[in-house]
């Protein structure tokens, strides 16, 4: 596997791969078990996938986690390569946002709503350096986990606003024995928060439960997995909220829908979402 730094080296990796092949998974390191199963699912579609790791510091906010979020490039680049991963761009901040860079994108009202009414300038961030990095893989596919559904949607309309070519694939959540999204802040939980945890992914299918029982009312299926998180322990609720699939705007009680949820145990902000279809 090869590791490129910059800009210059992507670029001449970039030119040497056929047109059409190439699938990207943009990561921010300290992966798992999901994170290998993007780079499978592009290698099943792609001959020729190439990761990124890059914590991006503009998605963080001044009170969260950028400075102790988890690095481990060597360990990473070792479990890329045995995912079958051909190339991993490792930038620095700097060769993501050179001197003079001024451009940011919004995508609203959707950078707003949901983690972004917590977070306000976290899916502006999102919005920028993946735009950046597409741009400079040119894939022909990009792979997301669909852990961070808001996350995927929100990607999804700038590259149709913004008439890219590049296809943007969702892969399903992986997750651990007891249901719990794996994510690189699981490893933040104690004990004790760990066994908690369990109940964000119980709250969701109990609002698909209630929704198979014939309840079509958003606020209602809502209702029934915040009782489940608050038998479980989990009080601090940022959201619970039941959306249309496609779009994310508020569900009518018809068709399909997905129940998004934001919760933080001690430190830690968990986040996960169910399909009710």
């Amino acid at each position: 596997m090869e590791i490129l730094r910059t800009r210059e080296e992507l670029t001449r990796w970039r030119n040497a791969q056929p047109e059409g092949a190439v699938g990207f998974v943009p990561t921010m390191g300290a992966l798992h078990e999901g994170h290998l199963t993007l780079v499978r699912a592009a290698g099943a579609r792609c001959p020729s996938v190439i990761a990124s790791i890059f914590v991006n510091p503009t998605q963080f906010g001044p009170q969260e986690d950028f400075a102790r979020y988890p690095r481990q490039p060597e360990v990473d680049a070792d479990l890329l390569a045995s995912a079958g991963c051909r190339a991993l761009f490792l930038p620095t901040p700097e060769i993501i946002y050179p001197p003079g860079h001024a451009t940011s994108i919004h995508v609203e009202p959707l950078g707003h709503e949901l983690c972004g009414a917590f977070r306000p300038t976290h899916f502006q961030g999102v919005a920028t350096v993946v735009a950046i990095l597409l741009n400079l893989v040119r894939p022909s596919a990009a792979f997301f986990g669909l852990k961070d559904y808001q996350q995927f949607t929100l990607i999804r309309r700038m590259v149709a606003d913004l008439v890219w070519p590049y296809d943007i694939v969702g892969v399903p959540t992986v997750r651990e024995a007891d249901g719990l999204a794996m994510s690189s802040r699981n490893r933040y939980l104690t004990p004790e928060e760990r066994a908690r945890a369990a109940h964000l992914h119980r709250a969701l299918r109990a609002a698909e439960s209630a929704r198979i029982q014939g309840t079509d009312n958003a606020a209602a299926l809502e209702e029934a997995a915040r009782a489940v998180l608050t038998e479980g322990g989990i009080v601090d609720v940022d959201y619970v909220a039941v959306r249309h699939p496609d779009d994310l705007t508020p569900w009518k009680g018809q068709g399909a829908a997905v129940i998004l949820a934001a919760v933080r145990l001690g430190k830690t902000r968990l986040i996960d979402n169910w399909w009710i279809d």
